[in-house]
């Protein structure tokens, strides 16, 4: 099992996807924003022609905050702003190379609740950036830059892109094989009251499905909430409810997609990418003989994909270090078990609509009900939860580490444990997996309690 790293360098706002906090309290204060704006300007101004950020953002109410506050740093660096509005992650990168833009921006907090938002970045070629640079622009903003922010005849401008939901749905809808038509589908499609909301239920539509939609009436508050593909149950009921042949859950800035089968069975990322991985290599579009995915991904997942010639890369969480992993191994297939999956002919990021319209296109092709063509593989039985902890990360307290030896040895060769922090909230993730069902679900439980404890004692 191969696995790449993340970056040790130590940074303060940047996690593993952007800056990510509390609405209107540090690091997700207009302040801060105004800093980013001005510091990721500065540093992306390379030359003596007219630079371009384009700004996207999801359903949040603080994103009416956010915006204008990184829009003021933007064109006080020099830069020109372009204002997509609302729209998808993967719609923002895909727009940063569109347009030859040197930064790509995007306002979101993703799965999470409206009260939270985040900030994430793209370079010239639609990746996020790297740990590296995101380092680079923390230590420029930490500094007094008034000495070198633009001259008042050197300001940029702002203007609003009209068509940017029409490019993206145009460049989504291109994914399919030409000529592949959804007619005579019926296609339950939640929205998460998020980014998607106007463009996803257009592109499906467009193809010929018939759509129901859910979670398209966004009101800054209701983003994720009780939907999405992080209630997955919402969308099982509502599939059987409407008789549908799939239904399709996204999160809060649609990169990311959980699938629902007739019958209400949920299908995650790992399911997901064994799907588009036989079909690719099938059709003789799978570039190399892997696949990438994460660390969370399931043996079973890792043992599918051995049984038709495939290699499974793993990575650290984090789908920006699948994309990496990709780039570096010419791969065109990865992504996680929590729904992100990246097609690198078609994107650059995690895209949920696109990675649905593959499943969609396997379904019209094979003439089968989801429940016989989407389940490739039974799952190991694996345990995950999280724990909440204040203060400083307990990962590292004597009896965590002791706790954490004493379950690897009792999983040594029948399965494995992963313990990690998460990265964009204060909690830390345990994860065992294994033959046993009730062995797992028992270390997890006791690694969880121990961890709690932890918490509580270093607090006290």
């Amino acid at each position: 099992m191969n696995q790449i790293a993340p970056q040790t360098r130590p940074r303060r706002l940047f996690g593993t996807d952007g800056i990510r906090g509390r609405a209107n309290v540090a690091p997700m204060t207009a302040e801060i924003a105004l800093k980013l704006g001005q510091a990721a300007g500065l540093l992306f101004t390379r030359g003596t022609y007219r630079h371009q950020v384009i700004i996207g953002k999801d359903t949040r109410l603080s994103g009416y905050m956010l915006e204008p506050a990184l829009t003021a740093g933007f064109i006080g660096a020099g830069m020109d702003v372009t204002l997509a509005g609302p729209l998808p992650t993967p719609a923002i990168a895909m727009l940063t190379r569109s347009l030859r833009a040197d930064l790509g921006v995007v306002i979101s907090a993703s799965h999470n609740p409206f009260e939270d938002n985040g900030i994430k970045l793209f370079g010239p070629d639609g990746a996020k950036l790297s740990d590296e640079t995101e380092s680079e622009i923390e230590e420029l903003m930490a500094r007094d830059l008034s000495d070198r922010l633009a001259h008042a005849s050197s300001l940029g401008r702002a203007i609003r892109l009209v068509d940017a939901g029409g490019r993206y749905i145009e460049s989504a809808k291109a994914s399919l094989p030409r000529g592949l038509r959804l007619d005579g589908l019926r296609v339950v499609l939640d929205c998460a009251n998020g980014a998607a909301y106007k463009v996803a239920p257009a592109a499906l539509w467009e193809l010929g499905a018939e759509v129901i939609p859910l979670g398209i009436n966004p009101d800054g508050f209701n983003i994720n909430k009780d939907c999405g593909s992080t209630v997955p149950g919402f969308l099982s009921a509502a599939v059987i409810e409407h008789g549908a042949h799939l239904g399709v859950a996204l999160d809060g800035d649609a990169d990311r997609v959980i699938l629902v089968d007739e019958r209400g069975t949920i299908i995650d990322g790992d399911q997901v990418l064994a799907l588009i991985a036989r079909a690719f290599q099938a059709d003789g579009r799978l570039a190399g003989t892997e696949v990438v995915a994460t660390v969370m991904s399931n043996l079973g997942l890792e043992r599918y994909l051995a049984g038709i010639g495939l290699g499974l890369h793993r990575t650290t969480v984090g789908d920006r270090y699948v994309a990496e992993a990709m780039r570096a191994r010419g791969l065109n297939l990865g992504g996680e078990q929590s729904g992100h999956v990246i097609l690198s002919d078609f994107a650059t990021t995690g895209d949920g609509l696109i990675a649905a319209l593959q499943v969609l296109a396997v379904l019209v092709r094979d003439g089968r009900p989801a429940s016989a063509v989407c389940r490739l593989f039974e799952p190991l039985p694996q345990r995950l939860r999280n724990v909440r902890y204040q203060g400083a990360s307990p990962l590292h307290s004597a009896a965590v580490l002791a706790a954490q030896a004493v379950a690897e040895k009792r999983l040594e060769g029948t399965g494995r444990l992963l313990i990690r922090a998460s990265g964009t909230e204060p909690l830390i993730r345990v994860m065992a997996e294994g033959e046993d069902e009730a062995q797992i679900v028992a270390i997890v439980d006791e690694l969880c309690a121990v961890i709690e404890a932890a918490s509580a004692h270093s607090v006290a």
